[in-house]
């Protein structure tokens, strides 16, 4: 069940992609490479550890009624032609991936909030505005496997998207509370 954490990197490329023109060209996701490497750095494996203390695995717990959810950090992904640094987050039930939390720093850009929104849903069929983010926020699945809500924002100065994507039978509100939780801290 690796394939959350590749659906949101492939989501966080679809953005990158768009957001490192600064217009709302999206094209098409670019998978990352099917191995990676864990964060070499002792600073990215720090942030990955973050990305896990921005949604406590008690909420994942209470938002998909299943007990006992753990965290772990995920794998993290720079694309280095946009500035684009991903880490991320598994909540983890009897050795399996319910979800994973991502979050994409773009370091030196000037990315709107509402650019990186359009591209997603330009860059995913089927995409819908999710009301309550002051930023935006967007709500997909693909291929009937995964769900993915991304909100982005302004955070010191840099963009953020943050995404949390579970399977596809988790819906926009189940996941609402979720990434309010992470983007309130991100």
């Amino acid at each position: 069940m690796r394939a959350y954490p590749i659906a949101l990197l492939i989501s966080a490329a679809a953005v990158l992609t768009a957001c490192s023109s600064g217009e709302q060209k999206a094209a098409a996701p670019t998978p990352p490479p099917a191995s990676k490497a864990p964060a070499s750095s002792s600073a990215s494996a720090a942030k990955a550890a973050d990305t896990c203390s921005l949604l406590p695995s008690d909420d994942v717990s209470k938002a998909i009624k299943i007990p006992n959810i753990t965290s772990k950090a995920g794998p993290a992904h720079d694309n280095p032609s946009n500035g684009g640094k991903a880490t991320s987050c598994e909540y983890v039930v009897e050795g399996k991936t319910a979800g994973a939390l991502a979050v994409t720093r773009y370091e030196g850009r000037k990315a709107k909030p509402a650019d990186m929104i359009a591209a997603i849903k330009k860059a995913k069929p089927g995409a819908v505005d999710v009301p309550g983010f002051p930023d935006g926020a967007v709500f997909h699945t693909d291929e009937q496997k995964t769900a993915t809500l991304a909100a982005a924002k302004v955070s010191n100065g840099v963009p953020v998207l943050v995404n949390y994507t579970g399977p596809v039978k988790m819906t926009k509100e189940m996941m609402t509370p979720l990434v309010h939780t992470a983007v309130a801290k991100a």
